[in-house]
């Protein structure tokens, strides 16, 4: 099977390419210069070269505080989900990672469950396409998307990613920062890859899943357990009191779909994130933890 994923340099491609998935499947992550996914053409003239059975969409220009350029998110990334729906005659399915900012975080969003969308129209330009998105997959047979919370692990953003950051900044002997205590869904990178190839293998019954933990946590009790499994008693430093939004969303129509999903403890995924990042030290540069963004 062929398989087209698009943002293989991003943080969730790379995990991707170094998953089981890559000995199952002949997954095709081309460089930008290779596949443009704003240029209709070549986006065109990629599918004619190329013979696809799936399409895994995480190419993504972000729009959080460490993007190099957060101007036209909402243009870019509605131009790259058009383009490949308009070549859907190319490929048997799709499936978009897509995002609980779908149901706009300008709210306290508790376990929220599918049906919830569109409760609230996403003033900010990430959330609003993935609204308009998520709109369009609702009458689409061929495309599923994944609405991830907050995701982590390995290659992500340390600078800014909490986990990431509390971790490597234990490993420099650095405090932990909140900036708010919030309580949030992580989500391990590694058990994305199991859901993603349920969906790759099989039909799915709803065009929208939540790719939720079973429980939520908050930023104070994920410090907490980094600095256990560091052994190190450092401070963790809260800038504003009190608590700030929640943002979880309800994994039970996933969990209805994949019946044998097992998904890692907290405490394991983050034993092996603290793992890799102390044999990877090279790869931290500390002056992007001396300061938060």
């Amino acid at each position: 099977m062929n398989i087209l994923l698009t943002g293989g340099s991003g943080f969730i491609g790379k995990n991707i390419l170094e998953s089981y998935l890559v000995k199952k499947y002949n997954i095709i992550a081309p460089s930008h210069s290779e596949l443009d996914l704003i240029d209709n053409e070549n986006v065109k003239s990629f599918f004619l070269s190329h013979k696809i059975d799936v399409v895994i969409h995480s190419a993504c220009k972000p729009g959080h505080r460490n993007a190099k350029d957060p101007t036209n998110i909402f243009y870019t990334n509605s131009r790259m989900f058009f383009n490949l729906l308009k070549n859907s005659s190319f490929f048997e399915k799709m499936i978009v990672l897509g995002s609980g900012a779908v149901y706009d975080m300008r709210y306290d969003i508790h376990k929220v469950k599918e049906g919830y969308f569109d409760t609230h129209m996403p003033q900010d330009e990430h959330g609003f396409q993935k609204y308009v998105s998520t709109k369009v997959i609702e009458h689409l047979d061929n495309v599923v998307e994944l609405n991830i919370f907050s995701i982590f692990g390995k290659y992500e953003d340390y600078a800014i990613r909490f986990i990431s950051n509390a971790i490597c900044k234990t490993i420099f002997d650095l405090p932990i920062t909140i900036k708010q205590n919030r309580k949030f869904d992580f989500f391990y990178v590694d058990d994305l890859i199991p859901v993603l190839e349920y969906f790759i293998e099989n039909k799915w019954q709803y065009p929208t899943y939540n790719v939720t933990p079973d429980k939520s946590i908050e930023l104070y009790e994920l410090a907490e357990k980094i600095k256990k499994i560091s052994g190190k008693d450092l401070p963790v430093l809260i800038g504003q009191p009190g608590k700030g939004l929640e943002y979880s969303g309800d994994n039970t129509r996933l969990r209805n779909e994949i019946k044998d999903l097992k998904l890692t403890s907290m405490d394991e995924s983050i034993t092996k994130l603290y793992r890799w990042y102390s044999e990877n030290i090279h790869l931290i540069n500390k002056d992007f933890l001396l300061f938060d963004k």
